[in-house]
């Protein structure tokens, strides 16, 4: 299956989107994969041109193309003495991660002036990561059940900080979608010799220690967070507890990060952005629905392309119907695991990912379904593209998916119209993740990955440089 490379998005483009496709009607509040075969169904149409010529061929032979495709350690009880510490002695809980001792060169972290367009802005939760190793014992004592995710309340965020004094743990600005931003972001430095992406996040921090924690921590790692701090407000925590098994207990304290509103900030933001990115767990948050239709609708008002992260699969259970509203209509790149895509669909777990994959890709342009060690799937018009496993000696699975949707966006961003390849850099990405400790893509890592597809691009003569 032969696939034409085309050439990358100029820095001023913006990213017009058409596509034919079929939905549930606004008014009903059943599932569009129900709608598509009963007889009376509800339908709405967006009206575009042909992506692919030719009966079942992918090919793309232009950026028109793939536009339409596509795009503390506290020493406080009762919870107080996090909130009462300031920046300086946050920066200094346990170890460092990785984002304190790499650099990377791209827009000035410093800088007061914006790009003219963000190449991505992600929209999700800012939670700042608390993680530690304890034992059996440590978990037992505080009542908690190994292995589970569960929302705790002030108080008990500061009983588990009190408990944790002493131990070894790190702080960093944790979340899916922040992995996912800072390896593009990495991915896209200036050391490949190409325009350094542009890449933001927007979502909801307090105006309190954490939040100037969180902020800082995504600048170094060269991601813009632009929300304004909201006063008075709490930053929200997880923290992680890893059991020598390797197995983590997660306690999530949400705080201000429960509340993301749409206001004129946001709205200036998304219409001067190319790629606007959704992250899965924000379906979770009360009222939130209404924040990501109007955000999805000013994207696609704007000519940005629309990606939904799923994030987890019992969040897509819940809110059904909800994701389905927003996939249906606006999405036009849906990023998921093997078992949150058979959710999407109601298949049984005994259906192939590669069912699931050609079934979502009938209600959205592009799908990205990653099925562990098994390999991934690209899913387009009804059709999908198996992308084989990256070899890897795993070391820590967690941040996988993550990585694994920075490569697609990543090679979206720089022109990639070879899917294959595209995946094909993105299950290398994944595995370079997975084959070290911690959910980050290392710096050297991303430059070296970016080296390597900017030489391949350049083998097969396409111009990797920005032009007019």
């Amino acid at each position: 299956m032969a696939l034409s490379l085309l050439s990358p998005i100029p820095t001023s483009a913006s990213l017009s989107f058409t596509l034919s496709a079929i939905t549930a009607s606004n008014t009903s509040s059943l599932s569009p994969l129900y709608s598509l075969y009963h007889p009376y169904g509800s339908f709405r149409t967006r009206t575009a041109t042909s992506i692919f010529g030719g009966s079942g061929s992918l090919r793309i032979d232009s950026m028109a193309d793939m536009r339409q495709l596509l795009v503390c350690r506290s020493g406080g009880g009762g919870g107080g003495g996090l909130d009462d510490m300031d920046e300086g002695q946050i920066e200094r809980i346990g170890v460092h991660d990785e984002d304190d001792d790499e650099s990377i060169q791209g827009h000035s972290i410093n800088s007061s002036s914006s790009p003219e367009r963000w190449d991505v802005l992600g929209l999700g939760q800012a939670m700042v990561d608390f993680s530690g190793v304890v034992d059996d014992e440590f978990l037992n004592k505080l009542g908690l059940e190994k292995g589970t995710r569960k929302l705790i309340n002030h108080e008990e965020r500061g009983k588990v900080l009190q408990a944790m004094d002493g131990c070894s743990y790190k702080a960093a600005a944790g979340g899916s979608l922040s992995n996912t931003l800072v390896a593009l972001a990495r991915l896209g430095c200036q050391s490949t010799g190409d325009r350094p992406l542009n890449v933001a996040m927007a979502g909801s921090i307090g105006g309190d220690p954490l939040g100037s924690f969180y902020r800082t921590k995504l600048r170094r790692a060269n991601v813009d967070f632009l929300s304004a701090p909201i006063k008075d407000g709490t930053t929200g925590t997880v923290i992680v507890l890893t059991t020598p098994d390797a197995q983590r207990t997660m306690l999530a304290y949400q705080g201000t990060s429960s509340v993301v509103n749409y206001d004129s900030c946001l709205a200036s933001l998304i219409s001067k952005t190319n790629v606007f990115v959704v992250e899965g767990y924000l379906f979770e948050l009360p009222d939130t629905i209404r924040t990501i239709t109007k955000a999805c609708e000013e994207a696609h008002r704007n000519g940005a392309l629309v990606a939904v992260t799923a994030s987890d699969v019992s969040c897509i259970e819940r809110h059904y119907d909800d994701f389905w509203d927003i996939v249906g209509n606006y999405a036009d790149i849906v990023f998921a695991n093997s078992d949150e895509a058979r959710a999407f669909c109601h298949f049984s777990a005994e259906e192939s990912p590669i069912s699931a994959t050609r079934y979502m890709s009938h209600f959205v342009p592009f799908v990205s379904v990653t099925d562990g060690i098994n390999g991934s799937y690209i899913g387009v018009k009804g059709e999908a593209i198996y992308i084989p496993p990256s070899p890897c000696v795993p070391v820590d699975t967690c941040g996988a998916g993550d990585a694994y949707a920075s490569g697609i966006l990543y090679g979206i961003l720089r022109g990639v119209s070879d899917l294959k390849g595209m995946g094909d850099l993105a299950a290398t990405i994944a595995a370079t993740v997975v084959g070290q400790q911690g959910t980050r893509l290392r710096v050297q890592d991303a430059v070296e990955l970016a080296r390597s597809q900017a030489f391949r691009l350049n083998s097969s003569g396409v111009r990797t440089d920005i032009g007019s």
